[in-house]
């Protein structure tokens, strides 16, 4: 307590926490705006009939931190921002203007940023049309129209997609905001408060029986249970795998190989200067989230075809497809298994060079014992960061698919076991950490004890 006592007893870090929640409940507040002219009962019900489309609809809404599921005006959320953010990314190592304009510094990130604003409008103008389409062709074979009768014409479809742009570029100004007067990440804490407010929503419908007011019977019995009903000891399970992915995710998050590095010594008049021990720390997972949010999103494609197929023709192989990538099939996550190594390993080679780190220990004067400075250097640091990029895709691809386990094992809500063991856990802990950091950080340069300070 005193140590959460120091954090707002410092002025300007106060000022930083009270504006990001500022910020975020204004968020919050526009997360249940809905859009107009769409008839939410009947949205409502066909995500909770269709079930191969509300696990996407919900899948896809943890993501990006918006309500696809519900259509507000943040339905697209921030997906849109990230997407752009990652192609600019990729080209920026492969397309030689871009990569030229990176390395201008400043002026080039902003440069860069300026462009990824375009790209996200556009983005959000085809993922708007595509979403607003689908709601009025009733979302499988144009059986029903989720539009309110009389309101699906043109002006209506182009208002909802404008709004729907307009709710996505708000968030994105918001993360800026968060980014430029807050503390922390904007965009990853958006993020990170979408998943953080359908916990208890998930807590609710596992233990709580709405139509009663009261605990479900079943979690004090022992054995049976179903989807709607969990007993004792799938409670206990879910419990303590929660803790058990907690403390397995920070455990990754935080894990280093440590390679030790030597200086060389220099000596000047009588003095010898250098000569020290020091270590350069390699992240165990070096790509964070983004291989399952790639996976994921990859995978949503071949879902919704095959899913788009069984529902207007009667091809038998297309209704197979379709079961064998419901997100609890065993053909779909073993190509989420492997995409999510293939994706570690892309990733890990954009964001790091170990032709590059070779030459900054060269520069510096510091040197691997053992390994010659140059290739010899970069050579032996690839080959370490490949065998410990294969212990960090491993442990991505064992997250990803606890949620599918658990709920064909367990008889849990797909969308319930997402929260109790899966990637956004893993989101919502990584942002965490990193808010604690740069908490850390402001009370360190004050001399305040850190808030994991032992």
């Amino acid at each position: 307590m005193n140590r959460l006592k120091a954090v707002f007893s410092i002025p300007e870090l106060r000022q930083k926490i009270l504006l990001t929640l500022l910020f975020l409940a204004i968020y919050r507040i526009g997360f249940w705006i809905p859009l107009p002219y769409i008839d939410q009962a009947k949205m409502l019900k066909a995500g909770e009939t269709q079930g191969g489309l509300g696990d996407v609809l919900g899948f896809v809404s943890m993501f990006s931190g918006g309500n696809l599921s519900q259509g507000c005006i943040f339905a697209l959320g921030i997906m849109p921002y990230i997407s752009a953010s990652i192609i600019f990314q990729l080209l920026a190592s492969v397309y030689p203007p871009l990569e030229k304009l990176q390395k201008e510094g400043e002026s080039g990130r902003k440069k860069i940023n300026e462009y990824t604003r375009y790209a996200t409008v556009f983005i959000c103008l085809f993922q708007a049309y595509m979403f607003i389409n689908t709601i009025v062709s009733g979302g499988r074979g144009g059986r029903e129209s989720w539009m309110l009768d009389g309101y699906d014409g043109f002006f209506y479809q182009a208002t909802s997609v404008l709004i729907m742009t307009s709710g996505t570029i708000f968030l994105m100004w918001l993360g800026e905001q968060i980014d430029e007067y807050g503390i922390g990440n904007g965009i990853s804490l958006i993020i990170m408060a979408g998943i953080v407010a359908r916990i208890p929503t998930a807590t609710t419908a596992l233990v709580w029986d709405s139509t009663k007011g009261e605990l479900k019977r079943s979690i004090f019995t022992l054995g049976g249970g179903s989807a709607q009903d969990v007993s004792f000891e799938k409670l206990v399970v879910l419990i303590c795998l929660f803790i058990a992915v907690v403390v397995g995710v920070i455990a990754i998050t935080k894990g280093q190989r440590r390679i030790p590095t030597q200086s060389a010594k220099h000596v000047r008049g009588r003095r010898v200067f250098g000569g020290g021990r020091q270590y350069l720390p390699l992240r165990v997972n070096q790509a964070g989230v983004m291989p399952i949010i790639f996976a994921s999103s990859l995978l949503m494609v071949p879902s919704l075809l095959f899913n788009w197929l069984a529902s207007s023709t009667t091809w038998d192989w297309a209704s197979i497809l379709s079961e064998s990538f419901r997100r609890q099939a065993y053909l779909y996550n073993l190509a989420y298994i492997a995409l999510i190594y293939f994706f570690c390993y892309f990733w890990t080679a954009i964001i790091f060079n170990p032709k590059e780190m070779a030459n900054n220990l060269k520069d510096h004067g510091s040197f691997i014992p053992g390994y010659r400075p140059g290739k010899r250097t970069a050579d032996y640091m690839e080959r370490v960061m490949m065998r410990i990029t294969y212990v960090g895709a491993a442990f991505l691809a064992i997250i990803a698919i606890i949620p599918s386990v658990v709920s064909a094992l367990m008889g849990i809500d797909p969308l319930v076991a997402n929260f109790y063991g899966g990637t956004g856990l893993l989101i919502v802990i990584s942002v965490a950490l990193d808010l604690v950091q740069k908490i850390n950080s402001h009370l360190v340069m004050r001399n305040y004890p850190a808030l994991t300070e032992d």
